[in-house]
C-alpha cells in the first residue's frame, strides 16, 4: 500500500518537475505548523472562557480571594492573565501603572500565539505564484517541443505540454487555499483572545466597569466583550 502510495506521488512529481516537489515540502511545512497551532491552542485554553468569566464575576463582586483561586486553579490563558491581573491589583501597586505592566505582559503572551504565521501567509501568498511558474516553465518546454516538431506537428504534444503544465498551478492552488483558510482561523481566535485579555484586565483593576452587568450600564459594557469573545 505504502509502496503504490509513493509511486503515485513519484510519478505526479515526475509529470510537474521540481515546482511541484517545492510546492510538495511546502504543503507538508504548512501541515505541520497548522497541526502545531492546533495543539498549543488546545493546550492554552483559546477560547474556553467559562472559568475565567466565573473568576472575574467573583472578583466584581468582591470576593478578590476567591476570585483569585478560581483563576489560578485552572491553565487556560485567560485565566492566567486574569489571576496575574488580579495578583497584581492585590499587591498595592498604583493601579495604573499594574495595568499598564500586565497588559504589555498578556501582549507578550498573545504575541506568542502568533508564531508560526508568518510562515503560513508566506505559503499562502507565494504558492500561487509558483504554481503559475511552473506552469510558464512548461509552456516554454510545449512549444519547444512543438518548434522541434517541425512541419510533423502532432497536435497531442501541444496539449500533453498545456495540461502538465497547468498541473502546477492547479497544485499551488491547492496548497494555498486551505493554508489562508487556516491562517485566517487562527488568526481570529487570537483576536478574540485579544478582546477578552484585555477586558479582562479592565475589569480587574476598574472594578466600576466589571461584570455586574445588572447593577450600571458601565460594567455591562466590559461584560458584553467578552461574551463576543466566545
Amino acid at each position: 500500500m505504502i509502496a503504490r502510495v509513493w509511486e503515485s506521488i513519484d510519478g505526479f512529481i515526475a509529470l510537474g518537475g521540481p515546482v511541484v516537489l517545492v510546492l510538495l515540502c511546502a504543503s507538508v511545512v504548512a501541515l505541520a505548523i497548522a497541526v502545531a497551532k492546533v495543539w498549543q491552542f488546545a493546550a492554552l485554553g483559546i477560547g474556553r472562557h467559562a472559568s475565567a468569566n466565573a473568576a472575574l464575576a467573583r472578583w466584581d463582586r468582591g470576593d478578590t480571594q476567591g476570585a483569585l483561586d478560581l483563576a489560578a486553579a485552572h491553565r487556560s490563558l485567560l485565566s492566567r492573565i486574569a489571576a496575574m491581573a488580579m495578583r497584581t491589583a492585590r499587591s498595592g501597586e498604583s493601579a495604573r501603572d499594574g495595568e499598564q505592566r500586565v497588559e504589555v505582559e498578556a501582549e507578550k503572551r498573545l504575541h506568542a500565539l502568533e508564531r508560526g504565521f508568518r510562515a503560513l501567509d508566506a505559503i499562502a501568498q507565494l504558492s500561487p505564484l509558483m504554481g503559475l511558474f511552473g506552469t510558464v516553465l512548461g509552456m516554454i518546454e510545449a512549444f519547444r517541443k512543438l518548434q522541434e516538431a517541425g512541419n510533423s506537428v502532432d497536435p497531442s504534444i501541444l496539449a500533453g505540454g498545456i495540461w502538465v503544465a497547468l498541473l502546477t498551478t492547479a497544485v499551488g492552488l491547492a496548497v494555498a487555499m486551505p493554508t489562508s483558510l487556516v491562517l485566517t482561523w487562527l488568526e481570529s481566535k487570537v483576536a478574540d483572545e485579544r478582546v477578552a485579555a484585555q477586558a479582562a484586565i479592565t475589569a480587574v483593576f476598574r472594578p466600576g466597569r466589571g461584570f455586574g452587568a445588572e447593577e450600571e450600564p458601565a460594567r455591562a459594557e466590559v461584560a458584553g466583550d467578552l461574551r463576543h469573545a466566545h
